[in-house]
C-alpha cells in the first residue's frame, strides 16, 4: 500500500508539471488577447488601463517560472502575436474585402506580420530569462527596459509599426500623466515595471519588503508630474470656429467614378463652401482625383471662395503627375496667401508603397493609388487666426518622434495639430477607436488639441489633454461644428525628442542591460 501511494503522489507531480507546461501557453495566450483588448474594448472602443497591468503582470510570472531563454522566447512570442493579431485583425478587410486577396492569404498576411512583430517581444522574453537578476527592483527595472526595446524596435525598423503597443491603453488612467514628460513609450516601461513588482509580490510574497519603495516612488512621480503641469496653468493660442466634414461614402465606391466619385465631388464642394467657421477640414482624400482629373473650373471655384473673407480651408486630396510622381496631399485654401501644401511623409506599406521584393503582393491586390513619393519630415504649418495648424495623414499620428520635430523652434510649432484620415478600409470595426486613442495620446505627449477629419469616423476634436469635446457618430454623413483653443507649451517630451529623438529611451534601455547583465554574473 505504501509503494502504491508513493507512486501515486510521483503520478500525481508528473501530471501536474504536464498541465503547467500544456498551461503555460494557453495563458500567454489568454493575457495577449486581454492585452489588445486593454487598447481599445470592442464592447465599448474605450481603454482599459488595469486590464493591460494584469495582462503584463501575467506574462511576468510566466516568464519567471520558465527554465530556460528558449521557453521564455516561446511565450513572449504567442503573447505578442495574440496581442498583435488581436489589435490588427482588421487588416484582414482591407487585403481580402478591398484588395481582392484571397481570404487564406490575406489571413496568412495579417498572422505572418503578427508573428514578425512577435519576434520582438520574444527576444525581450529571452533576455529577461537569460539576466534575471535578483531583488525585485532590479529585475522590474530589467523587464521594463526590454519590453520599452521592443516597443521601440517595432516602433522603428522597416519604417515601423507601433499600432497596439501597451501605452495606449492608459490615455485615461492615472499613468497619462506621464505623458507630457516621456510620452507613449515611456508610458509603456512604466507599467512593465510596475507589473514586474506586482508579479514579484503575487510570486513570492515576502518579496513586498523590497518592492514597496520603487512602487511608491513610481506613485510620487505620477502624481507630481500631473500637479506639475495643473500649477503651470494653461499657455493658449486664440480660439478658432471649426467645421469637420465626414461623408461617409463606402471604400467599394469612394474611387467609383459613377458613384463615389460623383458623391464626393459634390457634397465635399457644397459643405466646404456652405461652412461659415473660420476653418473647414475635409479628410484625407476626401477629393478623389488628381487635379488633371477633376471637372473643369471645379478647383477654381473652391479656391476663389476662399480667396476673400476670413475663412481656411484643409482638403485631403491626392497631387501630382506621372513626371513628378505622386502624392497624398493636404490643400490649404486661405486669403491673401499662395498656396499651402502637406505631402505625407510616412508612407503605408503596399497600401502607398511597395516594399523592396514585393512588388508581387502588391499586383494581387486592387487598391488605387497604391505608389506614392514621400514628403519631407518637420513640413511648416498652416498659419490662420493666429495659430499654427500642422497636418498628418492617416496612420502619421502614429509616429510621435515625427511630429516632434516640428517644435524644434518654439516661434514654428504648431498650435493644433489636424488629423485626415480615410479608415473605411477596416469597415466599422475597432480600428476607429484605436485610431481615435492615438490621436488623444499625441495631444496629451505634446499639449497640442487634435482635430481629425476623417471619412467614417472618429471625427473628432481632441483637447490639449486628450479629452474628446466634440464627436460624430461614427459611419454616418455629418458635419461637426466646434470651437478649438490652440496650445502654445514646449512640453518636456516634445522639447527632448524634437532634439535627441528616441535615443534617450536606448541608452536608458542599455544602461539597464549593463547593470542588470553584472548583477547575474554575481
Amino acid at each position: 500500500m505504501e509503494r502504491f501511494s508513493i507512486e501515486g503522489a510521483v503520478i500525481r507531480v508528473k501530471s501536474l508539471a504536464t498541465l503547467r507546461a500544456v498551461s503555460a501557453p494557453a495563458l500567454a495566450l489568454i493575457a495577449g488577447s486581454m492585452h489588445s483588448w486593454a487598447i481599445a474594448s470592442p464592447v465599448s472602443g474605450q481603454p482599459v488601463w488595469w486590464l493591460q497591468l494584469m495582462a503584463l503582470t501575467l506574462l511576468v510570472i510566466l516568464l519567471d517560472r520558465c527554465r530556460s531563454a528558449t521557453a521564455a522566447a516561446w511565450l513572449g512570442s504567442l503573447f505578442a502575436s495574440c496581442s498583435i493579431g488581436g489589435s490588427v485583425w482588421w487588416l484582414y478587410i482591407s487585403l481580402h474585402v478591398y484588395g481582392g486577396l484571397s481570404s487564406a492569404l490575406a489571413g496568412l498576411s495579417v498572422l505572418g506580420l503578427s508573428g514578425f512583430l512577435a519576434l520582438y517581444y520574444a527576444l525581450a522574453g529571452a533576455v529577461f530569462c537569460r539576466l534575471r537578476p535578483c531583488g525585485p527592483a532590479l529585475r522590474a527595472c530589467l523587464f521594463a527596459a526590454v519590453w520599452l526595446a521592443a516597443d521601440l524596435l517595432r516602433a522603428t525598423v522597416l519604417t515601423g509599426f507601433p499600432w497596439g503597443v501597451g501605452g495606449y491603453a492608459h490615455i485615461d488612467g492615472p499613468f497619462s500623466a506621464l505623458a507630457p514628460w516621456v510620452g507613449v513609450y515611456g508610458i509603456g516601461a512604466a507599467t512593465a515595471f510596475v507589473s514586474a513588482l506586482l508579479a514579484a509580490v503575487l510570486v513570492r510574497p515576502p518579496q513586498i519588503r523590497g518592492a514597496w519603495q520603487p512602487l511608491a516612488v513610481l506613485v510620487l512621480i505620477i502624481a507630481a508630474s500631473g500637479r506639475w503641469h495643473e500649477a503651470q496653468g494653461p499657455v493658449q493660442a486664440p480660439a478658432v470656429s471649426v467645421t469637420l466634414l465626414q461623408a461617409n461614402i463606402a471604400q467599394e465606391q469612394k474611387f467609383e467614378s459613377a458613384t463615389g466619385v460623383r458623391d464626393a465631388l459634390e457634397w465635399y464642394a457644397t459643405q466646404l463652401m456652405a461652412a461659415s467657421t473660420a476653418l473647414v477640414v475635409a479628410p484625407e482624400t476626401a477629393i478623389p482625383l488628381l487635379p488633371d482629373q477633376l471637372p473643369a473650373g471645379y478647383m477654381e471655384k473652391l479656391r476663389s471662395h476662399f480667396a476673400t473673407g476670413q475663412q481656411a480651408a484643409l482638403i485631403g486630396m491626392p497631387m501630382g503627375s506621372e513626371k513628378e510622381g505622386y502624392t497624398n496631399s493636404v490643400v490649404g485654401l486661405r486669403p491673401g496667401a499662395d498656396g499651402y501644401y502637406y505631402n505625407k511623409h510616412h508612407l503605408v506599406p503596399f497600401g502607398e508603397f511597395v516594399p523592396p521584393l514585393f512588388r508581387w503582393f502588391t499586383r494581387m491586390m486592387k487598391i488605387p493609388l497604391g505608389d506614392f513619393e514621400s514628403g519631407g519630415v518637420g513640413q511648416p504649418s498652416i498659419e490662420w487666426m493666429g495659430n499654427r495648424f500642422a497636418p498628418n495623414i492617416c496612420y502619421e499620428d502614429l509616429f510621435g518622434e515625427e511630429l516632434a520635430t516640428r517644435f524644434r523652434d518654439k516661434a514654428y510649432a504648431p498650435t493644433v495639430l489636424v488629423n485626415v484620415s480615410n479608415i473605411a478600409w477596416f469597415g466599422n470595426t475597432v480600428a476607429i477607436d484605436q485610431h481615435l486613442q492615438i490621436s488623444r495620446m499625441r495631444a496629451r505627449e505634446f499639449e497640442r488639441p487634435m482635430l481629425r477629419a476623417t471619412n467614417t469616423g472618429a471625427t473628432a476634436v481632441i483637447d490639449r489633454f486628450g479629452r474628446v469635446t466634440d464627436l460624430l457618430p461614427r459611419h454616418t454623413r455629418g458635419v461637426l461644428v466646434a470651437r478649438v483653443q490652440g496650445g502654445q507649451r514646449i512640453t518636456a517630451y516634445a522639447w527632448w525628442l524634437s532634439r535627441l529623438g528616441l535615443w534617450p529611451f536606448w541608452v536608458l534601455v542599455a544602461a539597464v542591460l549593463t547593470v542588470a547583465a553584472r548583477a547575474s554574473r554575481e
